[in-house]
């Protein structure tokens, strides 16, 4: 994570819910929204007993940077060889502004208390994805 500590969902078996949501880059407006939105609803989500786990492919420096300039408050981890990417099967190839390149595509799954996937979030909206998982929550769990 950030802050040089391995993480591994096993931890939270048992104890929380946890949303494992993947993010292209740190520090960029879509991600910068998605984090923030996250961040300000922590109360919320803890409330509701879920931990969240960002995964992007930067350094782990960088995420320390992003977590400090924006206050996060919640565990990023450093996937730089994007292998936890593409376990999870969203490292793909993406285009924009017509180049093809791999990338992150931004999606989220939520794992139960007894560590069982329960969603996939596809098609994340940066602007209200805090919002979506809390009502996923409260509507399902």
């Amino acid at each position: 994570d950030q802050h040089g500590k391995k993480v591994s969902l096993k931890q939270f078996r048992g104890k929380s819910n946890v949303v494992v949501y993947f993010y292209p880059r740190a520090s960029t407006p879509g991600c910068t929204t998605q984090a923030c939105g996250i961040r300000d609803s922590a109360a919320e989500l803890e409330a509701l007993n879920t931990v969240v786990l960002g995964i992007s492919p930067d350094a782990p420096g960088k995420i320390l940077k992003f977590d400090d300039k924006y206050d996060l408050g919640f565990t990023l981890l450093s996937d730089e060889d994007h292998a936890t990417a593409e376990a999870y099967g969203v490292w793909a190839l993406k285009k924009f502004m017509g180049k093809e390149f791999m990338g992150v595509v931004r999606t989220s799954f939520f794992v139960d208390i007894d560590g069982k996937l329960r969603y996939i979030f596809e098609k994340v909206n940066t602007k209200t994805h805090n919002l979506d998982i809390i009502h996923y929550i409260k509507d399902n769990i």
